[in-house]
């Protein structure tokens, strides 16, 4: 497990990969975003995506899993404190997704002492290199030997 203190600013972290199927897109957008360009391809040519296009919601969700797997970077992460997201690039059937994640900045918690507060980028490329989702967030993370509480005054 990762605390606070093994996050290092600036370092970029291959996090892991995904291939996306039609099926796959298909099936989430049925369930969780039935829009016509995520579920149906004849409907999906004619929109602005000019095909076949997995939701943000489900791109978002892929990165989810892709963290999920990679245990050796599992992170003693105790709360989201919120984030900021784009998509800038469909999603297609067959597509791989590649998940890097980057420490931006971290510092101890005034308000408590037993976390940090880490702020991160997570961006997903597809093969060709497009980014088709770009998050910031920000999130507690436990520390190893929290520090004594602060005094307020």
């Amino acid at each position: 497990m990762r605390y606070f203190e093994d996050i290092e600013v600036g370092l970029t972290i291959e996090v892991g990969r995904h291939v996306v199927s039609k099926e796959e897109i298909v099936r989430f957008a049925t369930q969780w975003d039935p829009q016509s360009f995520h579920v149906d391809e004849d409907a999906a040519r004619e929109s602005v995506f000019g095909g076949l296009s997995a939701s943000s919601c489900h791109t978002y969700s892929i990165s989810s899993l892709i963290f999920s797997r990679a245990a050796e970077l599992k992170t003693k992460a105790a709360a989201m404190m919120g984030m900021k997201m784009r998509f800038p690039t469909p999603v297609r059937p067959g597509d791989e997704l590649t998940l890097r994640e980057v420490c931006l900045d971290k510092r101890p918690s005034r308000s408590r002492p037993r976390y940090g507060i880490v702020k991160s980028q997570a961006s997903m490329v597809n093969g060709a290199g497009a980014e088709v989702m770009v998050c910031q967030s920000s999130y507690l993370v436990e520390r190893r030997e929290p520090a004594p509480a602060e005094t307020t005054r």
